[in-house]
This record gives structure tokens, C-alpha cells and sequence, in this order.
């Protein structure tokens, strides 16, 4: 049996240069959706799928991130308890204990393997998992709970796998060429970067969450580095697949994917969420019915 997840990263190092002016200063990742930022969805995602170490690899102007974890400053406990706000200051008192917060500042060259690299002493010798901090899934149960059950199963390396339903969408993402396992569950047999949507091998989309063997950090220093020296993520997982270590995915059951990182994808995640919002969900659907569009 594969050796249990107990830790999970979460980088959080980019510009987002695509939110730009808003991200000058403050964190994409700290972006609302509501009344919560894209990350808090990530990590009650971690907590839910029962892991408690959370690492999260920051850069500049990501104080606002450590800060929203931490235990709140004791004007606003005192502001909410004069306002008899309990509900709002049980809530955010939750999210101070959450979970165990470690935080390391990036280092490094320019791609997306470098944050994961950055944790290994932290890591160690164990199995962990990786999850993107600008972009989240719905799905019952977690997603990272169906990936941890599939890799006590197989081990190697897990990648969540989400169906994409749209055919001209298959040439955002990286699109596997897959092999039958078992159920929903797949060998990787290629990756095929933002495919021609009439030429890729598949529909599912391996992306945003991963299971990596503590190999990867090797792996991760062993790779060519890309244009302009950025070390990618993919290469390492290709260059452990070359040394035979498996590779599988899982179709995500009852899953919707929401991508935080672009405008209208994240303009879409809040429009949606807004409605299904428990204290005024029904209030926002009617005004949206009224708009003249």
C-alpha cells in the first residue's frame, strides 16, 4: 500500500498579470468569490479531503495571504463582539484554525516547478499533494479525496482529470492520451499540450491537481530548463514517466471546475456562486432576470 498523504502545497507566487491593475498590490489568489477568496475554496478542500499541513509557497505583495489565515487582530474581535456580530466573528476564528499554515518565500527560476521544488525541505522523503491557488473544483466527494484514493491504490503519480465538454475548449489545456485502468480511472499514456481540438486524443483535461511521489524533486533538477530558464512541472512528471514510474488520472465524479484565472471565467465563478448564495441567492437571480441584456 501506497504511504499516506499528509501534506499538500499550494503555489502562490505569480503576478497575475492578467487581473492587473487590481493584482498590483493584492494577491489573485485573495480574488472574492463572495464572500470568500479563490484560496480559502482551495484549502477547505485540502482540510476536506483530510489533510492539516498545508504549505504555501508565496512571493511578493502576497502578505494578504498569510494575513486572512491568521488569527484575527484583536480590533476586529473587539468591533464584532460590540456589534453582537458572533456568527461573523465564530467565522473567522474558523478559518485562523483551519488548518497548519506553513509559509516559505519562492526562490528560483521563472515556471511552475520551481514553488514545488522550493518545498522540499519542508516535504522530505514523503509522497504530497499539489494544488494551484487561483483556480478550484465542487466536487462530492473532494477532489483531492478521489485522487488520494486512487493513488493508495496505484502510487506514481495522480493528476485530476476533468471532462471538458466544449470541443473548441480542448486547445487550453493539456489533453491525455489515456489507457483504461479501472471505473473512472486511467493510465497516462502522453500529455498533449493545448491540442488542435479535431486532433486531441481525448477530452480530459489533466490539470490542477496532483499527487507526486517525492521523486519529483529529483526529477525537478534533473530537467532541461525551458526559454528564458523556467522549469516546468511537466517536464519532471514526463522524465519519472521515462523512468517508470506510472502515471494515472481520475475522471472526476460529480465535479464543476472553476477557473479563477482569467477575467471572464472568474466574472462567470462569481455570477454563479452569487446565486446559489443561501442569504441572498434568490434576491441576485431576480435582478439578474430584470437586467436589459
Amino acid at each position: 500500500m501506497a504511504q499516506k498523504i499528509t501534506k499538500a502545497l499550494i503555489p502562490a507566487a505569480g503576478f497575475g498579470t492578467r487581473f492587473l491593475p487590481q493584482t498590483k498590490a493584492m494577491p489573485k489568489e485573495m480574488l472574492p468569490v463572495v464572500d470568500k477568496p479563490v484560496i480559502q475554496y482551495v484549502v477547505e478542500e485540502i482540510v476536506n479531503s483530510g489533510i492539516n499541513d498545508i504549505i504555501i509557497v508565496t512571493g511578493a505583495n502576497k502578505r494578504a495571504i498569510e494575513d486572512h489565515f491568521d488569527t484575527p487582530s484583536e480590533e476586529l474581535v473587539q468591533n464584532l463582539k460590540n456589534g453582537n456580530k458572533t456568527e461573523l466573528l465564530e467565522e473567522i476564528n474558523k478559518i485562523a484554525e483551519i488548518a497548519n499554515f506553513i509559509y516559505i518565500r519562492q526562490k528560483g527560476p521563472y515556471g511552475n516547478g520551481t514553488p514545488i521544488l522550493n518545498g522540499e525541505p519542508i516535504i522530505g522523503d514523503e509522497p504530497f499533494a499539489v494544488l494551484w491557488g487561483d483556480e478550484f473544483i465542487s466536487a462530492t466527494p473532494p477532489r483531492l479525496a478521489q485522487m488520494m484514493e486512487v493513488y493508495e491504490k496505484y502510487g506514481g503519480v495522480v493528476i485530476s482529470g476533468v471532462e471538458i465538454k466544449n470541443k473548441e475548449d480542448l486547445k487550453r489545456y493539456g489533453i491525455a492520451d489515456l489507457e483504461p485502468e479501472e471505473g473512472n480511472v486511467y493510465k497516462i499514456k502522453n500529455i498533449v499540450e493545448k491540442p488542435d481540438p479535431d486532433l486531441a486524443p481525448s477530452n480530459i483535461a489533466t490539470h490542477g491537481a496532483y499527487i507526486l511521489p517525492p521523486e519529483i524533486f529529483s526529477a525537478l533538477k534533473r530537467v532541461k530548463p525551458g526559454k528564458s530558464g523556467e522549469i516546468w512541472l511537466v517536464d519532471a512528471i514526463n522524465l519519472l514517466k521515462e523512468e517508470g514510474i506510472p502515471l494515472h488520472t481520475v475522471v472526476l465524479q460529480n465535479a464543476t471546475y472553476y477557473d479563477t484565472g482569467n477575467k471572464l471565467d472568474y466574472l462567470k465563478t462569481v455570477v454563479e456562486h452569487g446565486l446559489k448564495h443561501e442569504e441572498f441567492g434568490e434576491d441576485f437571480k431576480n435582478f439578474l432576470k430584470n437586467l436589459k441584456v
